[in-house]
């Protein structure tokens, strides 16, 4: 994508990270994710159609804005992220449009998991 056609849209997402090695882990068992790492306290990630980053972090404080991923099999999904050691905040729930459930990452990240209904 060139610069022009991104102009106002998501570019990045970066989260803080209070493990790196195991945040690459989980994401790369679950979600399949690849990285470059930039020195000891930084790892960008590519998921295939978005960019983003891992920084060092001492703590990880919830809240902030909600990442939602896409799965056609939600519980199968599900189940990747407890296998892997993510935790489910919020179990399977139906919305208009679709059903989801968030969870958080080994660093305490909470981000959501979405379906077709």
């Amino acid at each position: 994508m060139s610069r022009t056609e991104s102009e106002r849209r998501i570019d990045y997402v970066e989260f803080p990270a209070t493990d790196l090695e195991a945040t690459k882990r989980f994401f790369k068992t679950v979600f399949g994710w690849t990285f470059q790492d930039w020195g000891p306290s930084y790892a960008a990630f590519d998921d295939g159609r978005m960019t983003g980053g891992f920084r060092a972090a001492e703590a990880v404080a919830p809240g902030g804005p909600l990442v939602i991923l896409y799965a056609a099999d939600l519980e199968a999904m599900r189940a990747a992220v407890k296998a892997a050691g993510g935790i489910i905040v919020e179990d399977i729930f139906a919305f208009p449009g679709g059903r989801r459930f968030h969870f958080a990452d080994p660093n305490g990240n909470v981000l959501s998991v979405w379906s077709d209904a």
